[in-house]
């Protein structure tokens, strides 16, 4: 048995048994795959995947067992190119970081920038998507460390540390009646047109949460992934929007210049905590923990290190 047989194995049950499309992905024939697969049964005696004619209709019991094995030792043979590239040449390499669009676009830029002063032979490989696409990124090795704010502490294959700690925004017209207001209801938004964001993104469960608990039905007018388009049909009278305050900090320190103020709203929809999350035993290079740190004065390299061995402690705000 043999490393491409055990990738073909897992590329196959990644890509829902479709064989074709496991070759693709792996830049080979669909027969080379097929023949490695039955190679491998014949080899242990068992098979892996049940089939219909040639077609693969579902893993085995053996085979989910096998497939388990499998992510062990790709995972560790994954560590053990690491450790050669950590030793080998300490100061580069590659980070890649998977995040939300609000992450990428607000938070990260100056952290990008503090990881490149600290290690100026490191390339940056930068992927965006939804959390449930970050996670999913984290576990199938495209990314080393991923930050949303949203489902990343659902998955039971990652580690996941609270990096910091936000609210949401009102983003109102600068003439808007709102902003004449000292003190705003989860009411007085209800009855306005809302633009805000998608509901697997940057905290929108808490808003739409909010709002249910108090038996209120929220008129959505428009959903955005990316914070800039909610300001800009606010700008345009369209609503009133929702947005995450670090998203938020160009209108703060405009004044409403720009025709548009901010007011807080952690007090309707409650705080959101932000998570970086890490493939559980990953082995990580030098520079992944000084990434972090740079994240969050919350996180060292002792926190995470203790984290990654499976120690259990509430990390939690």
């Amino acid at each position: 048995m043999n490393l491409h047989q055990f990738r073909f194995v897992q590329e196959a049950v990644r890509r829902n048994l479709n064989l074709t499309e496991a070759a693709k992905a792996l830049h080979t024939s669909q027969p080379g795959v097929s023949k490695a697969i039955i190679e491998l049964e014949e080899e242990l005696g068992i098979e892996i995947f049940a089939r219909h004619g040639k077609r693969l209709k579902r893993v085995t019991e053996p085979g989910q067992h096998v497939l388990k094995s499998i992510e062990l030792i790709l995972r560790e043979v994954g560590n053990l190119k690491r450790i050669g590239e950590q030793y080998s040449a300490e100061d580069s390499g590659t980070l890649s970081i998977a995040a939300t669009h609000t992450q990428a676009r607000y938070v990260l830029p100056e952290k990008v920038a503090g990881l490149r002063s600290a290690y100026p032979k490191v390339n940056i490989s930068l992927h965006q998507g939804s959390p449930d696409q970050v996670a999913r990124m984290l576990i199938d090795e495209v990314a080393e460390i991923g930050i949303a704010t949203e489902s990343l502490a659902d998955y039971c294959e990652l580690v996941t540390l609270p990096c910091y700690e936000w609210q949401h925004m009102l983003v109102l017209p600068t003439d808007h009646p709102l902003t004449r207001k000292d003190r705003i209801t989860l009411e007085d938004v209800a009855l306005e047109p809302i633009i805000t964001y998608h509901p697997s993104f940057t905290g929108r469960t808490k808003i739409d949460h909010a709002f249910a608990t108090r038996k209120l039905q929220p008129r959505i007018a428009l959903e955005a992934i990316d914070s800039d388009v909610i300001k800009t049909y606010v700008r345009l009278g369209l609503g009133v929007g929702i947005a995450a305050e670090m998203a938020v900090r160009d209108v703060i320190e405009d004044g409403g210049k720009d025709g548009l103020v901010v007011r807080p709203a952690g007090n309707l929809f409650g705080q959101n905590v932000a998570r970086v999350a890490f493939k559980r035993s990953a082995y990580l290079r030098n520079f992944v923990y000084t990434f972090a740190e740079l994240l969050s004065d919350r996180l060292d390299r002792k926190l995470i290190a203790r984290a990654m061995d499976g120690h259990v402690e509430n990390y939690d705000y």
